[in-house]
């Protein structure tokens, strides 16, 4: 199963950098083309998809709207979970973005190491939150962390 189309509630989407949105655009189309994502009760329902999936940030929570063949379901997810680890990943962006400036390639290649493994950690703790709601694959959560962070990025 997969999800077929992706949409971010604009009404939650922060005003991002240019970095961010290209990492936004680019994880959208990668999403796309390629993931696992399984809602749990579809295959009772009937539905092998695809699915629509529609991203949301409102009162302090991660809103996951999935729609298809007869199935719709929304999941909410508390941020306080997610919270560190965003900011971690914040901070570790910020300072990439700087070091691509003026910083040597030894330099810029430490600090994206740490970032990819921020990144994974929040996969991680995303794919554990979703657990009995979603079943979805490494890079489908790399994928969909990447999108979070730039729905609630301030």
């Amino acid at each position: 199963m997969r999800i077929a189309k992706i949409e971010i509630d604009d009404a939650s989407l922060s005003a991002p950098s240019d970095q961010i949105e290209h990492e936004r655009k680019i994880a959208m189309f990668d999403l796309i083309e390629k993931n696992s994502f399984t809602p749990e009760g579809a295959a009772e329902a009937g539905s092998e998809g695809p699915f629509d999936l529609r991203l949301a940030y409102e009162d302090n929570r991660l809103i996951f709207d999935i729609t298809g063949p007869n199935y719709a379901r929304k999941i909410m997810l508390s941020l306080a979970p997610l919270k560190t680890t965003l900011r971690d990943y914040k901070m570790i962006c910020e300072s990439y973005y700087d070091a691509l400036k003026n910083a040597t390639p030894g330099q810029i290649e430490s600090i994206d190491m740490g970032r990819r493994g921020v990144h994974n950690e929040g996969a991680e703790l995303l794919t554990e939150r979703l657990s009995g709601k979603v079943e979805i694959d490494h890079e489908t959560s790399r994928r969909l962390f990447t999108l979070i962070n730039a729905l609630i990025r301030n």
